[in-house]
This record gives C-alpha cells, sequence and structure tokens, in this order.
C-alpha cells in the first residue's frame, strides 16, 4: 500500500522550489515539464523517470487554482498519477477513458489541452468541474453521478466489437462509487459478455464521507491480506529453479494461484464474476502502474480489474487528513487550509435540517436517519452523533436508501430520508413503488433544490419539483427561510398518510431568527406576507425573497401586488387559490425548478379545473426547458433573465396585457 505523505509541505510549495534556482545571485527558473505536454501524445515523450517531476507539476498547478477559486480537490490529488499512467499507457482519445462521476479528472484536463484554461475550472463561462463531450475530445462522457463508468464502458466496448473496430475501454471508478448498484449491474454484465474491457478501480477507502458497507471491508482485506502476496511469492520462487520446466511452469503457477485466491484473497469474487484482477497496485507509483497497465492492454484480452491503492488529498497535508473537508471545497489559504469566509455568515440549510432532526429525535425514538453516503454533506452527521443506532449510511445507493426507509416504516418507525435533488432522481421508482403506492410515511428531505452553481448541470436541483408532483399521495414543502425549514420538519413527520418531501436550497440560509418552539402548519396552506390589488406574486421557497424586492420595485412604479408564500407545492389549497384568482387580474408563479410540470403548472391545472366569469391571466416564472451550465448564481440567473431587474421589466410587460 502507497505510503503516506507525512510532509508539513504542499506538493505546490515542493514543485515550486524545484522549479526554482539560484545563479549569480538571481533567481531563475526551470522549465516546466507542464510546459512540453500540449496532449497526451507529448506525455508519452516524456522520459518514465521524470514522470514524477510531471504528477508534483500537475498536483502544484491544482493546488494553486482550486485554493483561489475552490473545487474537488481531495478527489482529484488523490489520482494525479493514475490520470498520468492511464494516458501514458493508452492511445486516447483513440482509446476511450471513462471517469465515473468525474469530480477526480483535474489531471485528466490538465494533460488533455486544458492547462491554459485550469484556471477558469467551475466559473462561468470557463472549463467544467465533470468531463464534458461538448469540451474535449478526450472526455469520452458526460458525467457527474456515481456508478455510471461501467455500464457506459461496456456499452463502448461492444459497440466497438459489433463495428469490427479495435481499440481500448478503461472505465475508472472509486470503491465508494463501486458500491452503487449499477455498478454491479455492469460487472455482472460485463462478465457474461467477457469482451476486452479494463475497469481500474481507484480505492482510496473513502467516497465523499468514510465508505462502509460489505464491499468496503471485502477491498479492505484485498490491501490487508499478506498472506497471498507471500505465498504467491515463494511459490514462483521455488518453480523458477526447477529445471526443465518450460511451458508447463506457467500452467502449474496459474493453478496454484487459482487454489490459493479461493482460499486467502477476496480478489476471487471479481474473478468469479469473469474478469481477471490485477492488484492491488500502489496508485501512487507511476513506473509501477504503466507496468501492470501496459500488461493487461498487451496481454489481456477479456474483462480485467485493476486494483489501485490511492490516498484521497494526497501530496497536501490538510487534505489527507480530512479529505472530507476538501472533497469539495471553496477557495481556501493553501497555508494554513482555512477556507475563506466560512465565518460571520447564517448558518446553512443542511446544519439547520441535521440539528433540527436531532432535537426531535430526542422526543421521539422511532425517528431513523438515512443517508447515501453523504452524512456530513446532508447535515445527518448531527443525528449521527447523537443516535447511532437510528443513524443508517447505505453508500452511495440512493434506490436502495428509499427501499430500505419502506421496509422501516412498514414497521412502525419514521424514516428521515436526506438526499441531494439530483441523486434523488436515481430513486424515482423506488418512490412510487415501494413507498407512495401503499402511503408509507416516508420523509424526504431534499438538499440542494434549484441552481447549485459551479456544479453545472448534473448536480443543479431543478427537477424534483416536477417529479415528485406526479406521485400520488406526494406532500411537498418548500421553506422560505432557515426558519420555517425547521416547522416544516416538525410538520413532516406529524403526517402520517402518506410521504413527504421538504426541499431546501444549498448554502446558507436568509440570517432569520430561529423559533425555539416548533410548531405544525396546516397541509397544503399557503401564507399571505403581502396584501395588494390586481397582481398576485406567488412564490415557492426561498423565492419569496425575491418575490418580495420584486413587489416593492414595482410600488415604485405605481403597482402595489399581493405576495404569497406557497410553503405548499402538493397539495394545493383549492379554496385560498380560487379566492386569489377572483380577486386578482393577473398572478405570477416564482419557483426554482424548471416549468415543465412544476408549481406553475399545478397553479394552470387547478385555474382550469373550474370556471371563473373573469380568469386572472398567468405568467410561470422558472427555470427554462434546458439543461443549466455551471457558473456562479448571479451570472446563471442573468443568463437565464431571472435576476429581480429583469422579473420587474418581463412582470410590467405582463401587467399591460388585458
Amino acid at each position: 500500500m502507497a505510503s503516506r505523505n507525512s510532509s508539513e509541505a504542499s506538493t505546490a510549495s515542493r514543485s515550486r522550489a524545484r522549479a526554482k534556482k539560484k545563479t549569480r545571485g538571481k533567481e531563475t527558473r526551470d522549465p516546466l515539464l507542464l510546459d512540453r505536454i500540449a496532449d497526451p501524445v507529448d506525455l508519452r515523450k516524456i522520459e518514465p523517470e521524470k514522470l514524477g517531476r510531471v504528477v508534483e507539476e500537475i498536483r502544484g498547478l491544482m493546488l494553486d487554482e482550486v485554493s483561489r477559486h475552490g473545487g474537488h480537490l481531495a478527489p482529484s490529488l488523490g489520482v494525479v498519477e493514475l490520470a498520468v499512467a492511464l494516458h501514458y499507457c493508452y492511445d486516447t482519445p483513440r482509446d476511450k477513458l471513462i471517469w465515473d462521476v468525474g469530480h477526480q479528472a483535474y489531471a485528466h484536463k490538465i494533460l488533455t489541452g486544458r492547462r491554459r484554461q485550469f484556471s477558469s475550472l467551475r466559473q462561468y463561462g470557463g472549463l467544467s468541474g465533470f468531463p464534458r463531450i461538448s469540451e474535449s475530445i478526450y472526455d469520452t462522457v458526460s458525467t457527474g453521478h456515481a456508478s455510471t463508468s461501467i455500464s457506459t464502458g461496456l456499452g463502448i466496448a461492444l459497440a466497438r466489437d459489433l463495428r469490427k473496430e479495435n481499440f481500448h475501454v478503461v472505465s475508472v471508478i472509486g470503491d465508494g462509487s463501486l458500491s452503487g448498484g449499477l455498478a454491479f449491474e455492469g460487472l455482472n454484465n460485463l462478465g457474461m459478455h467477457g469482451t476486452r474491457m479494463t475497469v481500474v478501480v481507484n480505492d482510496n477507502r473513502m467516497s465523499i464521507s468514510r465508505n462502509v458497507g460489505a464491499l468496503s471491508r471485502y477491498l479492505t482485506r484485498i490491501i490487508t491480506d499478506k498472506r497471498f502476496h507471500k505465498i504467491k511469492g515463494r511459490v514462483w520462487e521455488l518453480v523458477g529453479k526447477l529445471p526443465n520446466v518450460g511451458k508447463g511452469i506457467r500452467n502449474l503457477v496459474h493453478d496454484v494461484d487459482d487454489a490459493l485466491k479461493h482460499f486467502v484473497i477476496p480478489g476471487k469474487l471479481f474473478e468469479d464474476m469473469g474478469l481477471q484482477y490485477f492488484g492491488p497496485v500502489d496508485g501512487h507509483n507511476v513506473r509501477e502502474m504503466i507496468e501492470v497497465l501496459r500488461f493487461v492492454r498487451d496481454s489481456v484480452t477479456g474483462p480485467s480489474l485493476v486494483h489501485v491503492i490511492t490516498t484521497k488529498g494526497k501530496g497536501y497535508r490538510f487534505a489527507e487528513d480530512d479529505a472530507t473537508k476538501f472533497h469539495g471545497v471553496s477557495a481556501f489559504s493553501l497555508r494554513t487550509g482555512t477556507v475563506n469566509g466560512s465565518a460571520a455568515k447564517a448558518p446553512k440549510y443542511s446544519e439547520v435540517f441535521g440539528k433540527t432532526l436531532a432535537e426531535l429525535g430526542k422526543r421521539n425514538q422511532d425517528i431513523v436517519g438515512i443517508t447515501a453516503a453523504m452524512p456530513d454533506g446532508t447535515g445527518l452527521s448531527h443525528f449521527r452523533d447523537a443516535f447511532p443506532d437510528r443513524f443508517f449510511d447505505v453508500g452511495i445507493a440512493e434506490s436502495h436508501a428509499v427501499t430500505f426507509a419502506a421496509g422501516l416504516a412498514l414497521q412502525g418507525l419514521r424514516p428521515v430520508v436526506a438526499i441531494y435533488s439530483t441523486f434523488l432522481q436515481r430513486a424515482y421508482d423506488q418512490i412510487v413503488h415501494d413507498v407512495a403506492l401503499d402511503g408509507l410515511p416516508v420523509v424526504f428531505c431534499v438538499d440542494r433544490a434549484g441552481l447549485v452553481g459551479d456544479d453545472g448541470p448534473t448536480h443543479h436541483g431543478m427537477f424534483d419539483l416536477s417529479f415528485l408532483r406526479t406521485v400520488p399521495r406526494m406532500v411537498i414543502m418548500a421553506p422560505r427561510d432557515e426558519n420555517q425549514l425547521r416547522h416544516m420538519l416538525q410538520t413532516a413527520l406529524a403526517y402520517r398518510e402518506g410521504p413527504v418531501c421538504v426541499r431546501y436550497p444549498r448554502g446558507h440560509g436568509e440570517g432569520v431568527p430561529v423559533d425555539e418552539k416548533l410548531s405544525t402548519f396546516p397541509v397544503g396552506q399557503p401564507e399571505l406576507l403581502r396584501r395588494g390589488k390586481g397582481c398576485a406574486i406567488v412564490a415557492v421557497g426561498t423565492m419569496c425573497r425575491q418575490a418580495v424586492e420584486i413587489a416593492d420595485d414595482l410600488g415604485t412604479k405605481g403597482c402595489s401586488p399581493s405576495v404569497v408564500d406557497a410553503r405548499f407545492v402538493k397539495p394545493l389549497d383549492e379554496e385560498f387559490y380560487r379566492t386569489l384568482f377572483r380577486e386578482h387580474t393577473h398572478i405570477v408563479t416564482l419557483e426554482n425548478n424548471t416549468l415543465a410540470g412544476g408549481f406553475g403548472s399545478a397553479v394552470l391545472e387547478l385555474l382550469s379545473s373550474d370556471t371563473f366569469e373573469s380568469p386572472p391571466r398567468i405568467l410561470r416564472v422558472g427555470y427554462p426547458d434546458r439543461f443549466v451550465d455551471h457558473g456562479d448564481l448571479s451570472h446563471l440567473r442573468r443568463d437565464l433573465h431571472l435576476d429581480t431587474p429583469e422579473l420587474v421589466k418581463k412582470i410590467e410587460t405582463f401587467l399591460d396585457t388585458v
């Protein structure tokens, strides 16, 4: 296994020191090897003994840029050697390299012609933080979710076979992603087809938080069990001394190897699935990885799995010590590891959720918390620390999380499933079939609703209102601030007639005072924030603040709209909304969700279900029917014409219509 780097200095400072030298009292710099690498073809011209310098320079560049703008640092630091070895051994882009999730692909981007653009990473108009087909011919797949690389790779490999083409397919997947059911479906199918394809398991014993589950323990046994390697070495040495063995030596060692694996090494699991297993390999030894990858490339004609051991955050002490903190990090100080501007802000919605659930858990012993490999990101770590026996981290397995929650609910418990909006998409069938069909009281706390900014289209939570609103018996709430989130969580747990969703955005709350005593809202009932006339603006969740801003701006121009906090997206209080329709000539709905099937659609459906003598005109405001790129939220809102000045103009034009 790779030894831990105990140096206090970061790789960035080491590479800078290496590049500098003194000449007659003047400081000069050695030319960077990265200056010679415009693409992987140039990388392959670098002498093998110099690849260590390439690795250091990549880490230095990565640390410098991510410390300025933020990004997925720890995952990318851990696979620099692996990225170098893969591009050194394989003829990319002709050979297809697929990164699972893709948040560890920064070194890949630097090596594939995007070094000069790397300073624009995750910024509006700049490089995506994930692989994108539209960005580079070296990005085989656009990705951002876990456990997909094996299935995609197998599809590419079988298409290659059908077309009688000849290239290699390599899918890189983390041990955390390997816990997802889709990964096992892909492995199972790959072993059945037996086509030539390589799966590289990047094993750092973590996904975002520390890994859990049987597979994690299984891979750990491979790393720690020295018996197989010791016995195999002795057998090889003994057989090598026998005279006139000839070709029989390979057969003998193969048989012994096979027998030993059955008894002492868990890598036999993969071989029984039909994949030839190699490893574990030191993921921070470029020369060793190149040797193994070249052998696999040139000698293996069927499916293979290369097990690589890496350290998440490698080369930067703070990231190695706290890989979860530096998994996805904002701008930070390279010297101290302190995240910039992390103090003096309102608490994050995830923190408010987690602490409130822990508070409710003291009163109700039936409450259990469930997360899919993200106890820290969702805030459930507070509940975990308070009630470890009632907390369940199921790994990267959202579908299982939901059906598992259904089983708990069937036995009278109150499961709370905390999953990001973008990841809950993966469990739609389980929500419909396993939870809603029987009206089970499962609470879904949907974090990262709306636009999330720098992570881009794979992570924007812009579809959850639409896909959850179609589910019978589902109640959907959206708080306008952190105080209301607390009351909605109380409301959700008090409701026992079916599933409930509470959805809230990424980031910090509004900074409002928080009530100590929790109350329960009447299901479906909105709140009138401001009574006006002529026009009513009905807003969902945190869009209420913008609704008030718009009303204030319109007020300076002679218009006095009503402002309504919808609170509930489903069900709608029909009496309230029918009164609203009768008393206003124009209704504006405002939501941080796609317009296709969202809250505005629900209001239109209610309006069309009744006959009004003078029905109001409806203007729906939300996200367009397209994927939204990455960038800071202010840029994205302007790009979508959803910033307050644009909306004021749009509503003024709307009010001029009859």
